[in-house]
């Protein structure tokens, strides 16, 4: 090893983050890992909507979306804000819209 790669795989160690911040963004990647929760953030790019809305827009079944949208919110992926007896899912903030918007390009290249 030359004294230039010891000195940058020092520095890349030094600055690699903790296994569990790690272990946290694997994690969140798995969330994306699959179709259906993909498609609900989709939708919900483009759109707030209740969970019928989501289930019309996707051909699903309201409970299924449901157990999709759980996993989200717990991921900070979506949000929901309550109007009366609806409940509206909208993503969770920008990031969010930013990761897809990315995602999206990169597989359009």
């Amino acid at each position: 090893m030359t004294p230039a790669s010891e000195n940058i795989t020092e520095k890349i160690r030094q600055e690699l983050p903790d296994d569990e911040v790690l272990y946290d963004l694997a994690e969140l990647f798995k969330v994306f890992g699959d179709t259906t929760r993909v498609k609900i953030l989709y939708v919900l790019f483009e759109s707030e909507l209740c969970v019928n809305d989501i289930a019309q827009c996707l051909n699903m079944t309201p409970s299924a979306v449901s157990h999709q949208l759980r996993i989200l919110k717990s991921s900070k992926l979506a949000k929901f804000r309550r109007e009366g007896k609806t409940v509206y899912y909208s993503l969770d903030d920008d990031h969010v819209r930013s990761m897809i918007s990315l995602g999206m390009e990169h597989i359009a290249e």
